[in-house]
């Protein structure tokens, strides 16, 4: 087995690529026009030099065909019945319209088209109102187009295609030096290039091209739609009656792959990129050079040499440049400058962001940045950055509260855990927000935020913090590893031991609740290993944190914690009640309080399911 294969199945998707199947048309024979047929077509208006190369599948009838003119070789299908357009039954045909060398399979719409070229048009097409599209010998359609994902200089080149991943495009990325795996991927993309290479596009079945200018080499597949786009070049468009594909209202689209349910609309540009399965660029939001995850949004701001995981929010203005965001779920707010990757010799500088990490407004984010071992972290409103390596999962990165002596003004304060310890209403909101909104049908995410590898990020970074030689008022980055440039006070450096603690107890204790659940057996649970590898680093925990704990005595604990857990919830949501009463009279007239707000009653019904189920095994020991 190659190293490719062991990132994805190179066999499979070339057999089941939905780009190469829709690419593969059959032709039926056809025949030569007849005399009867031809006068019947002049005298509707219709117009070629040489009628001789015209053909017509069975069940044609030339009286479908209205002022319009045929160049080259044309195939025409049976035209029959109607199409809808916008709630309007039309009769399939073709009226004011220049086709030159094309096929025409079945029943379709083409009316006041003004040339289509080079194409292999499915039943239940519609062309309306449109102007050229065309398509060139042995294009790509988007395929092959080389991304320079989070170096803008290269270095982390992707060539694309279109059933690629974030995944995919990530370990290609950061892979470089692999020539290996390398050498195989530019293989497989070869003969993928290979099978989608074709003398015609293909209009795939109930697709429709309404009031655009210029379409130039692309495949629209099955019912997607392009409308009142100003460009579509050069692009493959996944898509199928349950997840339209769409590209309108002004957008340009160019050298790109658009997948399944995904959306350009209201004058936004996407160039030289993927849009992966349901994510969307609107509001003149700019895409260029990067790949956007499934779920992911980009309104008006600028993404340039980026790959960006599922469920990022952008919609607003503000610039992410050169940023390596795979595991995504996170937020750029308005005015945030994501961006300075030019040292003014290259623009070939990076961030790292982790999953969940939070921009917010008018943020500036010095590069090179690394957030990778600090996910769900919030750079406050108007901090500015520094270059840096940060490793505190859930942290708060704020502007200095004071000047501390022997610090440089340009450092920030940070809170370790913060996200924890004062918004864990935020963080189990989007928890459960990225469940319900989830379209992706392919990608799969796990949308638990205390798992495995978070779990193991904190626990180091709980042991980074307590291993302080000297206590201090405040610490540097010399002081405990990780902390990056900004310094840390010595009561947040306690406050974070603690909420760390707590979470990776809570995490083990609810492996443990599982576990009874499965073995339906108490006995020595703590004592007999597994293959499993999560209960296996639950059970360390357990046996690290709770020496000498009974299985009863830590389901109690649990019982207490997941109390505190929904206690803490509602306080988080309180704090902008009480915050919002002081500033605005009527408050509490307009806004949803703690106490009626739905995600803090969902979380209250969880824990007293949850505190029944615990209780009902602690009886049962």
């Amino acid at each position: 087995m190659g190293k490719l294969a062991q990132i994805f199945d190179t066999k499979e998707i070339l057999a089941e690529s939905e780009l190469i199947r829709g690419l593969k048309v059959d032709i039926p024979q056809a025949r030569p026009l007849k005399k009867e047929e031809i006068e019947i077509l002049e005298n509707g208006g219709n117009y070629s030099p040489d009628w001789e190369k015209i053909k017509v599948l069975d069940g044609f009838k030339a009286d479908k065909i209205r002022h319009s003119i045929f160049l080259g070789e044309v195939i025409i299908g049976k035209l029959e019945g109607y199409l809808e357009l916008e709630g309007a039954k039309i009769p399939s045909g073709i009226y004011n319209s220049t086709l030159s060398d094309c096929t025409i399979l079945g029943p379709v719409l083409v009316y006041r088209t003004g040339l289509l070229h080079g194409y292999i048009v499915k039943p239940g097409a519609i062309l309306y109102e449109t102007g050229m599209v065309t398509f060139q010998t042995e294009s790509t359609m988007g395929n092959g187009v080389e991304l320079s994902l989070a170096i803008e200089t290269g270095g982390r080149e992707v060539k694309t295609f279109a059933e690629i991943t974030v995944d995919i495009a990530e370990k290609i990325a950061t892979n470089r030096k692999d020539t290996e795996l390398i050498c195989e991927y530019e293989e497989f993309l070869q003969s993928y290039l290979s099978c989608i290479r074709r003398k015609r596009g293909v209009l795939d079945e109930n697709c429709m091209v309404i009031s655009t200018p210029y379409v130039k080499d692309v495949y629209l597949g099955p019912f997607s739609l392009i409308k009142g786009a100003k460009k579509v070049e050069n692009c493959t468009v996944l898509s199928n009656q349950q997840e339209i594909s769409e590209i309108k209202d002004g957008s340009i689209t160019e050298d790109s792959i658009i997948q399944w349910g995904s959306e350009v609309t209201s004058m936004g540009i996407v160039s030289e990129s993927v849009l992966s399965e349901h994510s969307h660029v609107e509001r003149h939001g700019k895409v260029t050079q990067s790949l956007i995850g499934p779920n992911t949004g980009i309104g008006e701001g600028e993404v340039t040499a980026c790959l960006l995981g599922p469920f990022v929010g952008f919609h607003h203005q503000a610039l992410l440049i050169a940023a390596f965001w795979p595991e995504g779920k996170g937020n750029v707010g308005y005015g945030a400058n994501v961006g300075s990757n030019h040292t003014s010799k290259a623009p070939d500088q990076e961030i790292w962001c982790g999953e969940g990490t939070f921009f917010g407004l008018g943020v500036n984010i010095k590069f090179p940045a690394n957030f990778k071992k600090a996910p769900y972290s919030i750079i406050a409103t108007g901090v500015t950055t520094l270059p840096q390596k940060v490793e505190f999962p859930f942290s708060l990165i704020n502007q200095p509260r004071e000047s501390l002596a022997g610090i440089s003004p340009a450092f920030n304060e940070i809170i370790p855990g913060w996200l924890l310890s004062d918004n864990l209403f935020t963080l189990r909101r989007n928890e459960g927000k990225y469940k319900k909104r989830n379209k992706a049908r392919r990608s799969k995410f796990d949308f638990e935020v205390l798992r495995p590898e978070i779990v193991e990020l904190m626990i180091e970074a709980r042991r980074r913090l307590r291993d302080v030689d000297n206590v201090k008022d405040f610490y540097l980055e010399k002081d405990i590893p990780g902390l990056g440039k900004n310094y840390l006070m010595e009561e947040n450096r306690m406050k974070a031991i603690e909420i760390y603690s707590f979470f990776i107890q809570y995490y083990a204790l609810m492996g443990l609740k599982i576990r009874v659940e499965e073995e339906r057996s108490f006995e020595n649970i703590l004592e007999k290993s597994s293959e499993d590898r999560r209960w296996e680093q639950q059970r360390r925990i357990l046996k690290e944190e709770f020496p000498e704990k009974s299985t009863k005595e830590l389901l109690q604990i649990l019982l207490k914690m997941q109390e505190e857990i929904a206690e803490m919830v509602e306080e988080s949501k309180r704090k902008d009640d009480l915050r919002g009463r002081k500033i605005i009279d009527d408050y509490d007239e307009v806004h949803t309080l703690a106490e009626d707000d739905s995600f803090v009653k969902e979380t209250w019904e969880e824990t007293k399911t949850l505190k029944r189920e615990i209780q009902s095994l602690i009886n049962h020991l």
